[in-house]
């Protein structure tokens, strides 16, 4: 790497993964614009290894998904907006696994969704991972085709400590980001959160080999990851719920019950944005967010459900969001993957 190229790995060691956001000391300090590699570990804590292996037999609860972190940014301060740029994802073994729970899930009854019938059955898939293909294999566990599906690596929990010196589990999204699950947060993508507390406090985990939208059986195609980001600072603006930035599109988010209200969380933030960016009056914002705008689900089964709500850039005429803090940060991303 270049000198100017900053680069720190943290590998956390069994006991050193969380399983909330909020009220623990950061694993590592980092300065603005830092690459940090790190390992995560899948929802399960490793335990699940075969199809013989339920969660409820294996897994010890409430100890599941854990987060890699606390990190903390130098100068950081609540107010501020921390910027998290996803450089890679990788799965970390060549297998993944899935599963049914009884009693969580968006077809199923749960503890707060009574129904006097039987819960789902709790089952366990084992996914063939190819890293080299690019593919993780679905087998049926009762007969049926086989089915290759593309890997789309994703994290579904990455958010930093919440205000107001709140604890939230690590499966919680809320406005701090947490679980969100939302298959948005891959390679390539910048996260923006508010500033809560000082250093911010990312942690992230829940590494997922490809989720479709909404997480329906309740858990995605669940692995460990190599995973490498790029965290900066920009000083104030710090949004009230998180925002996304690609390439191609600027993105908000909602984390809350019901379903309707995540989604307005997250068409209100987007209107808002869109209008401070562009100088448009906010009910012209509305109506060009209404013709052109996108509205993929997050999760459904979660503590809190996740809408996301996602407009082209193209439609946004001159506007940089964030200071243009995400064209940087994919020079950044750039210059470490040449070099790695």
């Amino acid at each position: 790497m270049t000198a100017s190229l900053e680069v720190v790995r943290l590998e956390p060691t069994p006991e050193q993964y969380r399983f909330s956001f909020g009220g623990g000391e950061p694993l590592l300090t980092v300065r603005p614009g830092t690459v940090v590699e790190l390992t995560t570990e899948d929802c399960y804590g490793g335990e699940v290894r075969s199809v013989d292996d339920l969660p409820s037999q294996v897994c010890r609860f409430p100890y599941l998904n854990p987060v890699t972190g606390p990190i903390a940014v130098e100068g950081a301060e609540p107010g501020d907006t921390l910027a998290v740029h996803l450089v890679d994802i990788a799965p970390a073994r060549d297998w993944a696994v899935s599963s049914t729970f009884p009693h969580f899930g968006a077809l199923t009854t749960t503890h707060s969704t009574a129904m006097l019938h039987d819960a789902l059955e709790e089952l366990v898939w084992l996914y063939e991972i190819d890293r080299e293909r690019g593919t993780c294999l679905f087998r049926p566990r009762r007969g049926g085709p086989e089915v290759e599906l593309p890997l789309d690596p994703m994290h579904g929990t990455i958010g930093v400590a919440p205000a107001s010196g709140e604890v939230f589990a690590s499966i919680t999204p809320g406005a701090h980001g947490g679980n969100m699950d939302t298959p948005e947060v891959r390679a390539g993508t910048t996260v923006y959160f508010g500033v809560n507390v000082p250093g911010g406090q990312l942690s992230l985990g829940d590494g997922h080999c490809r989720q479709g939208e909404g997480e329906v059986c309740g858990t995605a195609v669940e692995s460990a990851m190599h995973t490498v980001v790029v965290v900066d600072l920009v000083k104030g603006g710090g949004p009230a719920w998180p925002r996304l930035e690609t390439d191609e599109f600027l993105a908000s988010t909602g984390s809350v019950r019901p379903l309707e209200d995540a989604f307005r969380v997250s068409q209100h933030d987007l209107v808002t944005w869109a209008a401070e960016l562009t100088g448009w009056d906010r009910l012209d914002a509305l109506q060009l967010v209404s013709q052109a705008g996108l509205a993929p689900v997050g999760n459904v089964v979660d503590t809190n459900y996740t809408m996301v709500a996602k407009l082209a850039k193209r439609y946004l005429p001159g506007a940089v969001a964030a200071d243009g803090v995400h064209e940087r940060l994919r020079a950044t991303a750039d210059a470490y993957l040449t070099q790695r």
